[in-house]
């Protein structure tokens, strides 16, 4: 039998210590080449985007990856090109965890325009608020510390 599967995440990350450095002009390029990254390892990218200080990923993940490595893969895809070609010279590195919620299909259409709009989402709830508001919703038990950890 062939393998049928759809595993559909929101994976969120954020800059070394929530510094603001993702720089607004090229976040467009950086999010381009994460999907690129993505496909290149066999994931669909739904969509990709972020603020100054953290990025949202919505793919589906390859049953042939393990979660925790394809974040870490990203995470140094990512860190190389921000360092090498991407003017983000307040950029350090990404913070060492994440966070990832397991989705259906049928929320794919409301998940895709939250990821998108997120700066319109930042002028109502700050970085903290938006993630401690998903850890509550998809029932993560979590201590308020964790989420500033490098």
């Amino acid at each position: 039998m062939s393998r049928f599967t759809q595993i559909i995440y929101q994976v969120v990350f954020a800059t070394k210590g929530r510094k603001p450095s993702l720089a607004r002009k090229d976040r467009a390029q950086l999010f381009a080449s994460m999907a690129s990254w993505c496909v290149k390892h066999k994931c669909h990218p739904y969509k990709i985007n972020g603020v100054d200080d953290h990025v949202h990923i919505l793919f589906a993940l390859s049953p042939s990856i393990c979660l925790s490595d394809f974040v870490k893969d990203i995470k140094l895809m990512s860190s190389d090109l921000i360092r090498n070609k991407l003017n983000m010279p307040d950029f350090d590195f990404w913070q060492k965890g994440y966070a990832a919620f397991t989705y259906s299909n049928d929320s794919l259409p409301a998940l895709i325009s939250y990821v998108a709009n997120q700066e319109i989402h930042h002028q109502k709830r700050n970085a903290k608020e938006e993630l401690i508001a998903l850890l509550v919703r998809h029932e993560l038990e979590f201590k308020e510390n964790w989420l500033y950890e490098d």
